[in-house]
């Protein structure tokens, strides 16, 4: 007969072979875990708001007063008034759209990390896109063009093939803005700079040619402001590069230096232009500018009966 106490001293003795005992060989260590990315955001702040408001403050009141300055003239001297007033309201349209948080979108960058023992990590940025501001550089610059090229007496076609590579220019700014891959964004970055070098050589060359024609007055003034111009255009791609290019800068950052470069551009240039004309003697059209359709080129509508 099998005791009570028997079974127990069994249980002891196989216990110790069913529990694992620890052991001379190391542990596997633990796999590295991979914390997920989250999309980074980068859009506009307090300060970048309120520049645009300043900005949009200066350029209705810049339109205002260019708009006082032309009905001081009479309409046959009025067209470096009009091309310049039309500047300064396009602007005034594209700053109220960004300042109210319209005209603008997200742009996405993929960044990818490589890594050796763990997988590759990928990383979205969102940039915010002021798309409005390629609409007014689209409608802008062209007439900034035709009144230096009005200015210079540049013959039609130098001004055409000026203006059609001044918006290839802005087009492709804007793809680039949007560029997915650094491929795509810095190759039409490329391609929108050749695209001013054509503009430059049209303004420089064919422009400094034509201007030599006219009054020394003239041909200075052409000279000084032209270079203004160019100048300042010249440093609207490097910030386009380290903002919306390189991600270097803030997208208030970024807005604070287009609001000092606009307002360089388009009020001071027009008023510098328009004072400099006043002191001078300003060109005047005649013909359908001032007087409309003559007979010869008007429709006239009869009755049947």
């Amino acid at each position: 007969m099998i005791q009570p106490t028997q079974v127990v001293e069994a249980l002891k003795k196989t216990s110790s072979l069913l529990v694992p005992t620890s052991s001379l060989t190391p542990s596997v260590a633990p796999i590295p875990t991979v914390t997920p990315n989250y999309p980074y955001y980068e859009r506009v702040g307090e300060t970048g708001t309120k520049t645009l408001w300043v900005i949009f403050v200066i350029m209705l009141l810049s339109t205002l007063a260019f708009t006082a300055m032309a009905w001081r003239v009479p309409v046959q001297k009025r067209l470096f008034h009009v091309i310049t007033t039309f500047i300064t309201l396009f602007a005034t349209i594209s700053y109220f759209a960004m300042a109210t948080g319209d005209g603008n979108s997200y742009a996405e960058t993929i960044i990818k990390e490589t890594h050796k023992h763990v997988p590759d990590t990928i990383q979205y940025v969102y940039r915010q896109v002021f798309w409005a501001r390629y609409v007014d550089w689209s409608l802008t610059t062209p007439l900034l063009i035709l009144d230096l090229a009005f200015l210079a007496g540049l013959d039609g076609a130098s001004i055409i093939v000026a203006i059609v590579a001044d918006l290839t220019m802005v087009l492709l700014g804007l793809l680039a803005a949007f560029g997915a891959t650094n491929g795509q964004k810095w190759g039409y970055y490329a391609m929108a700079c050749v695209a001013y070098l054509v503009i430059v050589y049209q303004l420089v060359i064919p422009g400094r040619r034509a201007v030599m024609s006219k009054n020394n007055k003239t041909a200075k003034l052409f000279a000084s402001i032209g270079g203004f111009t160019l100048i300042l255009w010249t440093l609207y791609p490097i910030v386009w590069g380290i903002g919306d290019g390189a991600h270097k800068w803030s997208v208030d950052t970024e807005i604070i230096v287009y609001a000092v470069l606009d307002v360089l551009a388009k009020p001071v240039f027009g008023f510098w232009l328009l004072f400099a004309h006043a002191n001078s003697s300003a060109p005047s059209i005649d013909g359908w500018w001032s007087r409309g359709l003559g007979s010869e080129g008007s429709i006239r509508i009869e009755d049947d009966s």
